[in-house]
């Protein structure tokens, strides 16, 4: 191992248990040196808790540019809740109050709601948002995407997700697209238990990879822990060498940093340094582990590697991009609002 290889940090990014840092998660943070971080409901309370925690996670690291991930989705996937942050609409909803307004205005409205969203995270230090969702949901389908879909057809989606994106950017904040390649079929919830898709490879080229590819200049995605059997019977799309090479980075043409589901999700089999070893051998970027537990996290670092030279590279256009999106203009959150309320008729 060469001493720029040492120098990179561990390919994860993990939870933490609670508003504050404990002692045991400063020193474990300092010695496994992980990429990054996320957070949870469970981690937010008041916007100045948020950012001291947020502050604190990288001063564990020694790193005041190790990015701190959120899942701030709107509806049910929302992390920051009232009364100290706005409830903001599901993606259905959203899209659905907009268009009753005025059709051509969906787009304006979902930009708004992404950039209000980027303002709430950029207080706090937050500057990765696992939105917007991609997947698009197939009939009888497990409702654990539902709502959070754009739309039900890939150009829809892929529209709205776009707008998403863009709000997210011209804010300061990277967008992460999941759950790629497409989790809109599965009929079970892979965070109890693992989805097996039995679409064909052309049913899936045409519908569930459409809007992926045509999101595939974003920086970040999301693996699906979902089982193909027409692309691969024997491993989950995380764990999935051929998926992510064949379809991820060659049919879809995503070219970004490629990290992990929550590898605590009931999908995934095996101890957690196998859920780590195998991901990151199949060529996810890095992995995300999420729940704050610390004897999971000891084991998801026993099979972690530092950073590949490619997710280094891919990590730093994906700040290129932020950088060169970012919107210089003052922005206007209340007047933002105001017009975000007129855009859906006052569902938001």
């Amino acid at each position: 191992m060469t001493s720029e290889t040492r120098s990179r940090p561990s390919a994860v990014a993990f939870g933490c248990l609670g508003t504050v840092l404990s002692n045991d998660e400063r020193r474990f943070y300092r010695d496994c040196d992980p990429l990054g971080f996320i957070l949870f409901a469970r981690n937010c309370r008041t916007p100045e808790q948020v950012y001291a925690l947020v502050k604190d996670l990288r001063a564990s690291v020694g790193r005041e540019d190790a990015p701190v991930l959120i899942d701030q989705e709107g509806g049910r996937v929302q992390r920051l809740k009232p009364p100290h942050w706005s409830a903001y609409l599901s993606a259905r909803k959203l899209v659905k109050a907009a268009g009753k307004v005025d059709p051509d205005k969906v787009a304006e409205a979902v930009f708004l709601n992404a950039r209000l969203m980027a303002h709430d995270l950029v207080a706090l230090g937050i500057d990765v948002n696992c939105t917007p969702v991609l997947d698009i949901p197939g009939p009888g389908a497990h409702e654990v995407i539902g709502d959070r879909a754009y739309g039900n057809t890939p150009n829809e989606v892929a529209h709205v997700a776009r707008k998403v994106c863009d709000g997210l950017l011209s804010g300061g904040v990277l967008p992460v697209i999941k759950h790629i390649p497409g989790h809109g079929r599965a009929m079970a919830d892979s965070h109890l238990q693992l989805p097996i898709v039995t679409a064909s490879r052309s049913e899936l080229h045409q519908v569930d990879f459409s809007p992926f590819r045509q999101l595939a200049d974003m920086p970040w995605a999301m693996t699906g822990h979902l089982v193909y059997p027409e692309l691969d019977p024997d491993y989950p799309v995380t764990h999935s060498s051929t998926i992510i090479s064949d379809v991820i980075r060659t049919d879809i043409g995503f070219d970004g940093v490629l990290c992990t589901d929550d590898l605590s999700m009931n999908a995934l089999g095996g101890g957690y340094r196998q859920r780590a070893e195998l991901a990151l051998a199949a060529g996810c970027d890095l992995v995300l582990h999420c729940n704050g537990d610390m004897t999971e996290m000891k084991a998801v670092a026993e099979g972690l590697g530092p950073l590949s030279g490619k997710a280094v590279e891919r990590l730093r256009r994906g700040d290129d991009l932020r950088r060169a999106c970012l919107d210089p203009t003052p922005f206007d959150a209340d007047a933002a609002r105001a017009r975000l309320h007129h855009l859906t008729g006052g569902e938001t």
